[in-house]
């Protein structure tokens, strides 16, 4: 049986006397970046001036190139064997993606200098071109060892199953591999083609092994519980550094998504350690693996490291940051649909009844994912922000009515979950609380007077075409909303174990900027899909 083991003071039982072993190696490594150029909040949006007065601000690219090269300087400086690895999705969740798209991602990470990439799910966003760029750019190797991309055309010969470093005269194999769902979440074509990822690590572990590396990192974008299915059955794995999940591990955050590392009982006797460390700019993880001479591991420690307002930004790339944000503010006053009246996001509406805003975010979203069979969208009313007025649309407003940076989250629920669901959002009516459900491809009537809990009835949904029937509480429905909601946010604790989730879709602002583009002139709607009795 597969164990996981908890506590640091596991890993002694790997050794007694580590201290004697003969190589250490320092693997500083981020993942899931998403485009967060800038610094972030604590809500991991842009941070503004009045945020970054008050020492309010993390990440940024600025303060990784920081913290890595304090961290990379000292320790050679000191004779230490150093690595600088990305486990992915540096695409896909600003404004500076979507306006420099894969050629900014390649000349900032080159700046940085990291030794080893692997491809995230995101990367494929714009389709296997949209990676060109970043190729382009870069020095480095950019590897994925499940994804053959031999039959593409732009991609064949430019992406590496695995690669060997030489670091400090010992030879340090890096395999990965890539969520095997990727075609459901992102666009890597029918020309990029995937294998399960333990079988291609296996294989990898293998042909590494046949070269006389015996130190091997499995560099992963599949998410944390996979990783740890991973270090459980491959052999040969030494440790786990991985992304997908934005799983914080910490060796002291009480907050944290599980230790770091997180001990796995893997094949022969050994123990492997996973790693991860969040996402969007906020930590550098530090990990530590000490071999003996037979290159099996010894020991190993770390931590993520926050890197909040006393890690000072890199002055150079702090500049270039606040010179490509010159087109950014240019793209906010860009004109991207018109409205032929007022759309209503107002708090006393949006919070408590059925709102235009509420409306238009929930179909914005439906319409983005309808092709995968989903038939429901719910946005809760307190993720709108503001109105938008008659006659130009610009991106700026689209921003000021959704500016948490959510993204579109797919998941399954059954019928009752989803009148669980309703039910939260009436919960606080009189408070005026954000849980307020905003609705697309679902009707309800809400009774305010009747005591939370009891105060939804009448569910129904699209049976086919336009006809409508009641919610079957026992079928299984296919469901879109915001990440935040997904991941229980404001009382939606009946999501969060939803089957197949995927909460890292794009930017939920620009999914409502494409739908007003698409089916624009937009004319808002009030329609009676919430009856209020």
């Amino acid at each position: 049986m597969t164990r996981f083991w908890y506590s640091t003071a596991a890993v002694l039982a790997l050794s007694a006397g580590a201290a004697q072993a003969d190589y250490t190696l320092h693997v500083i490594h981020i993942n899931d970046l998403h485009s967060r150029i800038e610094a972030i909040n604590g809500f991991d949006s842009t941070c503004s001036a009045e945020e970054a007065a008050e020492n309010k601000c993390f990440g940024g690219i600025a303060r990784v190139k920081t913290k890595i090269n304090e961290l990379r300087d000292g320790l050679k400086a000191a004779g230490e064997n150093v690595i600088v690895v990305d486990a992915g999705d540096q695409y896909q969740g600003s404004l500076f993606y979507s306006t420099y798209k894969g050629e900014l991602v390649g000349e900032l990470m080159e700046n940085i200098g990291f030794d080893v990439m692997a491809v995230g799910n995101h990367e494929f966003d714009d389709g296997p071109e949209g990676m060109v760029p970043l190729l382009d750019k870069v020095s480095f190797p950019i590897i994925s060892g499940n994804i053959d991309v031999s039959q593409s055309n732009v991609l064949k010969d430019r992406i590496q199953n695995h690669v060997v470093l030489e670091v400090g005269g010992e030879k340090i194999g890096i395999i990965s591999a890539l969520a095997i769902d990727t075609p459901e979440t992102s666009s890597p074509g029918e020309a990029v083609i995937f294998s399960p990822e333990i079988d291609s690590l296996a294989a990898d572990v293998a042909a590494l092994e046949a070269e006389g590396v015996t130190k091997i990192i499995a560099l992963n974008h599949v998410g944390y519980v996979k990783d740890m299915a991973i270090a459980a059955a491959v052999p040969g794995i030494d440790a786990v550094v991985g992304g997908h999940s934005h799983t914080l591990l910490s060796a002291t955050d009480p907050k944290r998504g599980g230790p770091y590392p997180t001990w796995v009982d893997g094949q022969n006797g050994a123990l492997v350690p996973v790693v991860q460390a969040y996402a969007y700019s906020k930590y550098v993880g530090h990990l530590v693996l000490t071999f003996d001479d037979a290159g099996n591991l010894k020991f190993a420690e770390g931590d993520t490291i926050l890197l909040d307002a006393s890690v000072t930004p890199d002055a150079e790339l702090e500049a270039r940051v606040k010179e490509l944000g010159g087109p950014i503010e240019e793209l906010k006053s860009k004109v991207v649909a018109e409205s032929t009246a007022d759309i209503d996001g107002s708090r006393e509406t949006c919070r408590a009844v059925e709102c235009a805003m509420g409306n238009l975010v929930a179909e914005a979203m439906l319409d983005r994912v309808k092709d995968q069979g989903v038939t429901i969208a719910i946005q809760n009313g307190g993720g709108v922000r503001a109105s938008i007025d008659t006659g130009p649309v610009t991106m700026g407003e689209v921003l000021t009515v959704l500016p948490f940076q959510n993204t579109l989250s797919t998941f399954e629920v059954d019928g009752a979950a989803v009148v669980a669901a309703l039910e939260n959002g009436a919960s606080q009516l009189e408070e005026g609380a954000g849980r307020f459900a905003q609705v697309a491809g679902l009707k309800y009537t809400l009774d305010p007077k009747a005591p939370a809990g009891s105060r939804i009835s009448d569910v129904q949904v699209l049976i086919g075409g336009d006809a409508w029937g009641p919610i079957d509480p026992a079928a299984t429905y296919k469901l879109v909303s915001n990440n935040y909601v997904r991941g229980g946010g404001d009382g939606f604790k009946m999501f969060v174990g939803a089957a197949n989730a995927y909460d890292f879709g794009p930017d939920l602002a620009d999914v409502v900027a494409e739908y007003l583009a698409k089916v624009g002139p937009y004319a808002p709607i009030v329609d009676g899909r919430i009856t209020v009795k």
